[in-house]
Order: C-alpha cells, then structure tokens, then sequence
C-alpha cells in the first residue's frame, strides 16, 4: 500500500510498482486512446481505439480507409494512451501493419474475445496494426513526473532502473 504524500496525494510509487501497475494495465485494460500523424495538412489525429496485448505488442484494428491507417501506414509510428489521466501509461512504439487476410486467425479470434470487436465480419475492409513499444511511460500524478520512464529502446526498465 502506497502512503499518502503531502496534500493528501499518494507518495510515488516505486519502479517495481510502476512496473506491476503498468503490465497489468496493458494486460487488463481494453482499450486506448491512439495518436497518428502523417503528411496530411490535416496534421495529428487521435482517436480512441480498442486493443489486445500479446505480452510483446499492443494490436489494433481500424478501417482501411480511416486517417488513423492512412497515417499509421504512412509513418509507422504511434502514441498510445492507456488509462485515466490521473493513472496514465503512454506508449510510443512502431508500427507494422497487416490486413485481415493475412492476420493469422487465432490472433483475429483473440483479439475479438478481448475487445469484443470483429472487423473480420464487418463489411467495410480494415487493416490491423501491431504497435512495438519502444518507450513507456507511466505517472499518476506530478511527483510520479521523476522516473516515469519504464522502458526505452524497446527494454523494460529493472527495479534498480537499468535497462
């Protein structure tokens, strides 16, 4: 149990709660908020997205045609967003895409059982997206700002806060 800081604000929890806390969250949470740019005038787009963890990558899917695939085909970059404002976990990570054709179908049927989402059986195409992170980040209020680094380069951070 975490203490209580001044101003009636939990003291910050350490690496290895951060750590727990975050995998957990990429475990259990469904769904996120997915940022994408690309070379449109239109600029950066955010959209909230559902999402399966494998344990390595965060998948999503979006229709093909949408400025969120538009822009991730494009880059090949993303910001994820997962959880509260107050208990965030960002994301930045590659990104490849696949098609519904050629995602392998016990992944399509896990991905629907955790989202509760099948664009297989939609009409309109879409495309699936496997974000890799490369940094996470995780904070739940100001004093958590120090140290919210998790992991970079695509390492998870260990409790001593070596990659």
């Amino acid at each position: 149990m975490t203490e209580k800081a001044a101003g009636d604000k939990p003291a910050p929890r350490s690496l290895a709660e951060r750590l727990r806390d975050t995998r957990k969250r990429l475990e259990e949470d469904v769904d996120a908020w997915v940022a994408s740019a690309g070379a449109e005038a239109a600029g950066p787009y955010l959209v909230p997205l559902s999402f399966h963890w494998d344990g390595t990558e965060l998948l999503f899917a979006t229709p093909t045609t949408s400025p969120t695939a538009r822009n991730l085909l494009a880059s090949g970059r993303a910001r994820v967003a997962i959880g509260p404002t107050r208990d965030v976990v960002m994301v930045d990570g590659s990104v490849r895409a696949v098609s519904e054709d050629e995602l392998d179908e016990a992944t399509g049927d896990e991905f629907a059982a955790r989202t509760s989402f099948e664009p297989r059986r939609l009409r309109q195409s879409h495309h699936y997206f496997w974000v890799r992170p490369e940094r996470i980040q995780a904070w739940r209020e100001a004093n958590e700002l120090a140290g919210r680094e998790l992991m970079r380069d695509g390492e998870w951070l260990s409790p001593d806060g070596s990659a």
